[in-house]
């Protein structure tokens, strides 16, 4: 008789970029992969990214920036999350919060007390189980011309170093949002 072993955890790899051609491997050629088009915003591209890849095929991303913002009278940087993605046919299986995970590993390297991310409002509680925690405040958001807009997803933000606190006041993210 074999028993079941518990599979090893898919390993997270750093990708040298993220392309149309990369998020079509993992949700195929769909037009607003995200959900977000009916926001209007104009949104960053990420820097850094990771993925797992299942049998040749990239099946999950996560991407990171670094962004300016002011919170109250403080200015400072923040590391962006976003692009978080699983494919279709594999969400379920933990993918998320491994890529999510090493993601935020490295996130922890680049000097910043914490991380930012914007999210639909049924993925909070996904994003509370890994340790994020929601503003309720609004975050005003800079977008092209000049202009600047209030960010209509949920902003949600982790520590990045022990004993880090979100600061208290207006938020505002002084770039294009990840």
């Amino acid at each position: 008789m074999t028993a079941n072993l518990p599979s090893a955890s898919p390993a997270v790899v750093r990708l040298t970029r993220f392309t149309r051609t990369e998020l079509s491997d993992i949700v195929g050629d769909g037009e607003d992969a995200f959900g977000v088009s009916w926001t209007g915003l104009t949104w960053r591209a990420k820097e850094e990214h990771f993925g797992i890849k299942r049998d040749g095929r990239l099946v999950a991303h996560t991407g990171l920036v670094t962004v300016p913002l002011s919170i109250g009278s403080v200015e400072t940087r923040a590391v962006g999350v976003g692009g978080v993605i699983v494919a279709p046919d594999l969400r379920g299986e933990g993918l998320s919060r491994i890529v999510m995970t090493a993601a935020l590993e490295h996130a922890r390297t680049m000097g910043h007390e914490y991380g930012l991310l914007f999210c639909m409002p049924h993925l909070v509680p996904l994003y509370e189980r890994f340790g994020w925690q929601q503003l309720h405040e609004d975050v005003e958001v800079e977008q092209p011309e000049e202009t600047t807009a209030i960010m209509p997803l949920r902003t949600m933000w982790i520590p990045l170093r022990e004993g880090a606190q979100w600061p208290v006041g207006p938020v505002r993210l002084r770039s294009l949002p990840m």
